[in-house]
């Protein structure tokens, strides 16, 4: 019972509740603790018999810390389960529907007893939804594809898939005479590593009411939609051909602020941010801060300017999680998150001397171009034969060929030696002592036996942490994104160990891995550890993918000062945990 299996089940009851028609502020009161429970990191479980430990994460009052100890003695809770006796389970695959929340779903029940994907499907195929209210032709058919592309996928995406459609639809639509900006907003403006849906916010003169008709046109006629779900006098909604769902929204200038604010989210930050409104005699909407008195406008047209009015210091997109960041702006004391441009090498690279596509020499010239002043050369070791690993003689030879083209570049960047050595099933290391020897930057990682019971791979993970020539723990839990989840382990307990040992931890900026994730690696920083940013590079061309990393790292309020790798070459190895 993990914190985020937690917070599915608080967010379920909150929805079934919704459905149920319940009151408004309990239902509130389960989405903030799923909030809370999500993003803590505290371990909820582990403190599930201490009422007091739980009491004091934000967002956990008595009721839910009740909620959350009956969850771990009976895997669920009472609510949830009195709710779903009701209904049954298949309302909460409703729910994943693209624009289906729990007041259409509540719908559907009311009306015809719906409570299922399929059963939903089959009330479509025979007309049954006709005639309901809400229910016109256009929605019906939604509701068709809507379940088309729940069945083909999960309906979620990878921060990079996300952010490539978001470049083409913005390079598309700036081609418009009249559009000026065009700006991504929600979860991926946020940084967070998957999104759902794709918002765009959209200004200049053609944006205007007088003249948005033609811009609608234009959007609408956009060459990658591949199913139109409502347009507008200013709002265009479609699904692109991998089923990303888009909203296009055209603003006048005057107001772009205020929506940018709130179609950025997230949920929980945007209530929280208009209840410090009401108090201060204020409305918050996506047109502007109003005051209630009068309705006179206060703030719209900028971000900054909206926060000023609240009496906040701009809070960074990344931060936007409702974790303490509006408390902190009030107080002027947020601090400041690391930037791209503070990353000053990459040690988590591959070569063609194992799985990768180029040479030493081409990757430490790609790095050079990209400002870097170092990089490490970290291939494969032998246990990982399909990457074409490296045993004992080659790992020696490629230390060899790293150095030469350390001195070919003649000081302009640092090219380190370096190994992903594996963890082999019992946590043993898959090189001997005397050839880590030889490297500057040693990355033990788990590649294999990924299905290990939880008390054994933690076992082999702190094994392999006690070798002293270990100095990076790559990828910590062994992730992919919307294709593997992480392997059991007890990480507070890897964490804390890798923090006394001196040694750092990654995070894996590959989109695919985002490992460590934000929640992650803020309890590493409360836990004392060395932390380190890094692509995981297989290609040149993978170290522009430092940025989504870069992402995570502000998501978690990491500065400069918490990341190893915003150090200079000789301070960034003096960092590491010392070798024999």
């Amino acid at each position: 019972m993990d914190n985020a299996t937690l917070a599915r089940l608080l967010t379920e009851t909150g929805d079934l509740l919704e459905i149920s028609g319940g009151d408004t502020f309990r239902i509130r009161s389960y989405r903030r603790a799923a909030e809370a429970a999500e993003q803590s990191t505290v371990d909820l479980a582990a403190a599930s018999g201490d009422l007091a430990k739980l009491l004091e994460v934000p967002g956990i009052g008595k009721g839910m810390a009740a909620n959350i100890q009956a969850a771990v003695a009976t895997g669920s809770i009472p609510l949830r389960d009195e709710l779903l006796a009701r209904y049954s389970v298949g309302i909460l695959h409703l729910l994943k529907l693209p624009g289906m929340g729990p007041k259409t779903v509540a719908l559907l029940w009311d009306a015809a007893q719906i409570s299922g994907i399929d059963q939903l499907a089959a009330a479509i195929d025979g007309g049954r939804l006709a005639g309901l209210p809400r229910m016109g032709e256009k929605q019906i058919e939604k509701l068709r594809k809507g379940i088309e592309d729940f069945r083909k996928s999960a309906g979620r995406f990878r921060i990079d898939e996300a952010e490539e459609s978001a470049v083409k639809l913005t390079e598309y639509l700036l081609a418009f005479e009249g559009i000026d900006r065009v700006t991504p907003a929600g979860s991926l403006r946020r940084g967070r590593e998957t999104a759902g849906d794709l918002d765009l916010l959209v200004t200049g003169p053609a944006c205007e009411p007088a003249h948005a008709a033609e811009a609608v046109a234009y959007t609408a006629a956009y060459p990658g939609i591949r199913d139109m779900i409502a347009r507008g006098e200013n709002k265009v909604s479609f699904y692109l051909g991998n089923s990303l769902q888009v909203d296009v929204r055209l603003l006048p200038a005057s107001s772009y602020g205020a929506a940018l604010q709130y179609f950025t989210g997230s949920k929980m930050h945007n209530v929280a941010l208009r209840q410090r409104a009401l108090k201060m005699g204020y409305t918050l909407s996506e047109w502007a801060l109003a005051r209630l008195d009068d309705e006179s406008v206060v703030a719209a047209e900028t971000e900054e300017s909206i926060y000023a009015a609240l009496g906040l210091d701009w809070i960074a997109p990344e931060m936007r999680e409702n974790l303490g960041e509006i408390e902190a702006a009030a107080r002027h004391e947020l601090p400041k998150l690391i930037e791209q441009d503070d990353i000053h090498g990459d040690v988590h690279m591959h070569t063609h001397a194992t799985d990768g596509r180029n040479s030493i020499r081409e990757m430490a010239d790609a790095a050079l171009a990209r400002g870097y002043q170092y990089v490490a050369i970290t291939d494969h070791s032998k246990n990982l034969a399909m990457t074409n690993g490296l045993d004992e003689k080659r790992a020696l030879e490629h230390v060899r060929q790293i150095r030469l083209v350390d001195e070919q570049m003649e000081g302009r960047i640092r090219v380190f030696t370096g190994i992903e050595v594996d963890i082999l099933g019992d946590g043993a290391l898959d090189l001997p002592d005397e050839v880590l020897a030889e490297m500057d930057v040693a990355i033990a990682s788990v590649h294999t036996l990924l299905s290990q019971p939880k008390e054994e791979m933690t076992a082999r993970v702190l094994r392999a942490l006690e070798n002293p020539y270990v100095r990076i723990l790559g990828h910590p839990t062994g992730r992919l994104l919307l294709r593997r989840e992480p392997f059991a382990i007890d990480l507070p307990a890897v964490l804390r160990r890798a923090a006394e040992l001196g040694v750092a931890v990654e995070h894996n900026a590959a989109p695919e891995r985002l490992d460590l994730c934000d929640r992650d690696l803020r309890l590493a920083k409360e836990l004392g550890c060395k932390i380190v940013i890094n692509t995981d590079a297989h290609d040149t061309r993978h170290m522009e993918k430092m940025r989504y990393g870069t992402k995570q790292l502000r998501r978690a309020w990491l500065g400069p000062a918490d990341v190893l790798n915003t150090l200079g070459p000789k301070e960034f190895l003096a960092s590491l945990r010392p070798r024999p």
